[in-house]
């Protein structure tokens, strides 16, 4: 948690938005985000604020909405200011994450086989992304979420690959370090940013199956790690053993290399689990 009480919607928020009813999601890390019912159906309404250690969190809510007016229909996209920082609203995508959908088979030493239609649905939705000239930049195994209308990947405000208002922008200084790709790790360590690339997406993937899978992340390190500690450990260190049973685990130690030269796209990707099922 943020360590304070959430942030409720703003009355001019309220305004556009018309709540019928509200449900708290997340509050933390510079963001307050509530799933909203209304009579145009259900949104996710995001708050952005800054934090002690970010001030660029306080932007995220508005750059998101500048994408995803890029991705899908503009007029499903609303944001603005607020006192804090920024807001945005967007459709709210029903499902469950690709976390928790591997969570019954997930075991340390004896993982299940996943669910290879699963995955590919999550290769299919980064390689589309990926086609339109975008990097995510943050991909991780609850930003997929799996659900009757098809395989969603969330949370884009940390997104390259079109214009985005200066007055929303900010340096990319990379993400869950869970996630994060060797190269990005160094650039992040040696300059405080980078720059995100569809191949640290793939990686990023890759360690996405992995922690669904197996509960561990792609790396090891200590849990009270700093961040800093950890993006050594992700530079310098091997990554684990995949120890994931059935195809996958070849495609991803494949998508694990640490020369992105050497990992399959995200088509790639999409195109050896489609021959699997």
């Amino acid at each position: 948690m943020s360590g304070q009480d959430p942030f409720d919607l703003p009355e001019h928020v309220e305004s556009v938005v018309g709540p019928l009813s509200r449900r708290l999601v997340v509050n933390r890390r510079g963001s307050t985000v509530w799933d909203v019912r209304t009579r145009r159906g259900r949104r996710a309404v995001k708050l952005g604020y800054p934090t002690p250690r970010h001030a660029w969190t306080a932007l995220a809510p508005a750059r998101e909405a500048a994408i995803l007016r890029q991705l899908t229909a503009p007029d499903e996209i609303q944001s603005g200011d607020w006192d804090g920082g920024t807001w945005s609203a967007q459709p709210w995508h029903e499902g469950e994450s690709l976390f928790d959908l591997w969570g019954p088979g997930r075991h340390h030493l004896r993982p299940a086989a996943p669910d290879l239609a699963q995955a590919r649905s999550c290769a299919v939705t980064l390689a589309e992304l990926h086609d339109r000239g975008w990097a995510h930049g943050d991909v991780q195994p609850n930003h997929f979420i799996v659900g009757p209308a098809g395989t969603r990947l969330i949370d884009v405000a940390l997104a390259h690959g079109g214009e985005v208002p200066a007055a929303y922008d900010y340096r990319y200084r990379g993400c869950l370090v869970h996630y994060e790709a060797p190269e990005i790790s160094r650039s992040v360590l040696e300059s405080g940013t980078a720059v995100p690339s569809t191949a640290a997406d793939v990686y990023a993937l890759g360690a996405s199956y992995f922690i669904s899978a197996t509960g561990w992340r792609h790396v090891d390190y200590p849990d009270a790690a700093t961040r800093e500690d950890q993006r050594r450990a992700v530079v310098d260190k091997p990554h684990r053993v995949v120890n994931v049973p059935g195809p996958l685990g070849g495609l991803i130690d494949r998508m694990l290399s640490r020369s992105p030269a050497d990992r399959p796209s995200s088509a790639d990707v999409s195109r050896e689990l489609c021959d699997l099922l």
